[in-house]
This record gives structure tokens, sequence and C-alpha cells, in this order.
């Protein structure tokens, strides 16, 4: 065998056991579009929300992904100053062989771990490819460059 082979094979056979964690789960701000051109965002408050409603976020800087999510489900949470909790998140493939939502980070909040699944959070698919036709520039605004409804949340819990 080659060195180089060799060398290639070890490299595998190590980097099997290493765990790659994801900060899916992880606790998060929420945060919106700002309307001041000076800043990127603006924190989420309280009357930003809708009861019994999702909301995702985009540009959460305390996430890898830059998404943050508030399930309908997940208690209200927020930091001194109002701004909401959420928790990060990412986009993701339904029915794909392997968990696409592991929940691996050591500071995932409790509450949603064993809720974690890959599911639509924005419109469905249909939808969101219309308004992405019919306002190429509305959609960009609203949704930067993602092009699907599925991302890791929590599902709702039974009643």
């Amino acid at each position: 065998m080659s060195s180089r082979l060799a060398l290639l094979v070890s490299a595998v056979l190590l980097c099997g056991g290493c765990k790659v964690n994801s900060d899916i789960g992880k606790k998060c701000l929420l945060v919106k579009k700002s309307t001041d051109p000076s800043r990127e965002s603006d924190p989420v408050v309280e009357k930003d929300l809708s009861e019994g409603q999702d909301f995702i976020s985009f540009g959460s800087l305390d996430c890898e992904d830059l998404v943050c999510v508030k399930d309908a489900d997940m208690p209200l949470e927020k930091a001194e100053n109002g701004q909401v909790f959420g928790y990060c998140s990412k986009a993701c493939v339904q029915d794909e062989l392997v968990d696409p939502c592991p929940v691996t980070d050591p500071e995932a909040i409790e509450s949603v771990k064993s809720r974690m699944s890959c599911r639509a959070l924005l419109l469905d698919q249909q939808a969101l490819d219309d308004l992405r036709q019919n306002d190429p520039a509305a959609y960009r605004a609203t949704f930067g460059d993602n092009n699907s409804p599925y991302f890791c949340a929590g599902n709702k819990l039974e009643p």
C-alpha cells in the first residue's frame, strides 16, 4: 500500500470518530430587518409575535446559520431589554435517511430537544415559488436567499 493511501485511510478513520457539534437548539435572540438604513436588524419584542404562531428570524448572529426560531409552543422568554429569545435552527431537507436536525449542543434548550424535527415554518413550497417569481425584490427583502420552507424546529406539543 502506498504511503498516500495509508495516510488517506488513516485520516478517514480518525475523522470517522470526530463528533461535530451543531448549535441547533441553542438559545438565541430573535431579530428582524431594521427600518433604519443605518442598522441591519432590530430586536424582536413581544408585540412583534402572534400567539400560537411560529416565528423565524434570519440574521441572528448568535447562530452559525444565522437562523433563530421561536416555535408556537415555546414559552415566551425575554432578555432584560425585552428582546425575545428563540433557538438556533438551520434549513433542512425533509425525509433524509439520517436525522437532519440533531440537537448536539450542550447548551440546547431542554424544552425543544425531544421535539426537534425538519418541518415547514414558512409558507409552503408553492407559495414561496410564486412569491419569488412574481416579486423577486420583495421576496429577497423578506426571505433573503432562502428557497425552502423547511427548517429545524420543535414539533407542536400534543394537547
